[in-house]
C-alpha cells in the first residue's frame, strides 16, 4: 500500500474506530436477546472485529471504541427498540463511510480489492440484520404512530379550545383526560375492527398499541394541567410537550422506515399546530360569542 497521508490517515482511523464500537456494541446487545435474535448480531459482532484487526494491520494503531456513542445507542435500544438503536448505529458509520469510499479510490488494486470487500459487507449488514431480526415493536408500528398522531391532532386541539373557553386547569384536566380517555377506547375499537375486517391474527394486539399509545400521549399532553394552575403556562409546555413528542416519533419513522426526517416532522407539526391555532380560534370566538366565564 503507498504511503498514507496525513489526511488519509485521518479517514482510515475514523473508519477503523467505528468498527471497534459497532463491535462492541453489537455484542453487548446480543446478550439481551434470544434465539435467532442473538446468532445474527454475534456474527455481526465478529465480523466487525474483523474488519477492525484488519484495517489496523495498515494502520498499526490499537484504538479506543466510542464509549458514549455506544451508551447512547445502547439506552435508544431499551426506550425506541432494538431495531432502531441497529439503524441509528448504522447512520452514524455511513458518515465515515464516504471518507472511506473516497480513500478507496486512490488505493493500489490489490489493497483496493480488500476494503471494498469491507465495505460491502458493511452494506449488507444493514439488510440482513432488518431481514431477521424479529421485534414486535417494530411489527406494529403502523399501530403505535396511528394512535400518537391521533392523540396529538385530536387533543392539541382540543386542549386549546378548552384552555381559552373555560381558563380554569383543574376543569381543562378533567374535560381533557375523559375526552382523552374515551378517543383512547374509541381508536383501540376502530383499530381492532379494521385488523379484523382484514382478518389480521394479531387484531388484539395492533388495539393495544393503537390505545396504548394514544392514552400515554394524552397524559403527556394534559400533565401540565396538573401541575400548574396558570393555565396559559400549562398550555404552553403541552404544546412543547406535543413538539418533543412530534421530534421523537419522527425520529424513530425515519430511522426505521428509511424516510426523510424532515418531510415526517413537517407533517405532523403542521397537523397538531395547525388544529391546534383553528381550536384555539374557534375557543376564543364561543367565549366571546357565548360570553362564557368559568
Amino acid at each position: 500500500m503507498k504511503k498514507l497521508t496525513q489526511e488519509d490517515l485521518k479517514k482510515l482511523i475514523d473508519f477503523q474506530k467505528f468498527e471497534k464500537t459497532e463491535h462492541i456494541f453489537y455484542k453487548l446487545l446480543s446478550k439481551r436477546v434470544k434465539g435467532e435474535n442473538r446468532g445474527v448480531l454475534e456474527k455481526i459482532s465478529f465480523e466487525e472485529l474483523k474488519h477492525y484487526n484488519l484495517i489496523k494491520s495498515y494502520t498499526n494503531q490499537e484504538l479506543k471504541e466510542k464509549k458514549f456513542f455506544i451508551f447512547i445507542n445502547i439506552i435508544l435500544s431499551y426506550i425506541l427498540g432494538i431495531t432502531f438503536s441497529i439503524k441509528f448505529m448504522e447512520r452514524g458509520e455511513k458518515r465515515a463511510q464516504k471518507n472511506y469510499e473516497n480513500l478507496i479510490k486512490n488505493m493500489e488494486e490489490g489493497e483496493k480489492k480488500v476494503f471494498l470487500e469491507i465495505l460491502n459487507e458493511e452494506n449488507a449488514h444493514e439488510n440482513y440484520l432488518t431481514n431477521l431480526i424479529d421485534e414486535e415493536k417494530v411489527n406494529f408500528i403502523g399501530s403505535m404512530v396511528l394512535g400518537i398522531n391521533d392523540a396529538l391532532i385530536e387533543l392539541t386541539g382540543a386542549l386549546a379550545g378548552f384552555t381559552f373557553t373555560l381558563r380554569n386547569t383543574n376543569l381543562i384536566f378533567i374535560v381533557g383526560f375523559i375526552t382523552g380517555f374515551a378517543a383512547a377506547l374509541s381508536m383501540a375499537s376502530s383499530e381492532y375492527m379494521s385488523k379484523k375486517a382484514e382478518k389480521d391474527e394479531s387484531a388484539i394486539k395492533a388495539a393495544l398499541y393503537t390505545g396504548f399509545t394514544y392514552l400515554i400521549t394524552v397524559i403527556i399532553l394534559i400533565y401540565p394541567y396538573l401541575i400548574f394552575k396558570n393555565y396559559l403556562l400549562s398550555f404552553y409546555l403541552t404544546l412543547l410537550m406535543a413538539l418533543v413528542i412530534v421530534y421523537i416519533t419522527s425520529l424513530f419513522i425515519a430511522v426505521v422506515k428509511e424516510v426523510s426526517f424532515k418531510q415526517r416532522f413537517f407533517e405532523m407539526f403542521l397537523l397538531s399546530f395547525g388544529i391546534a391555532i383553528i381550536s384555539y380560534l374557534v375557543g376564543y370566538s364561543l367565549r366571546i360569542l357565548f360570553n362564557v366565564e368559568v
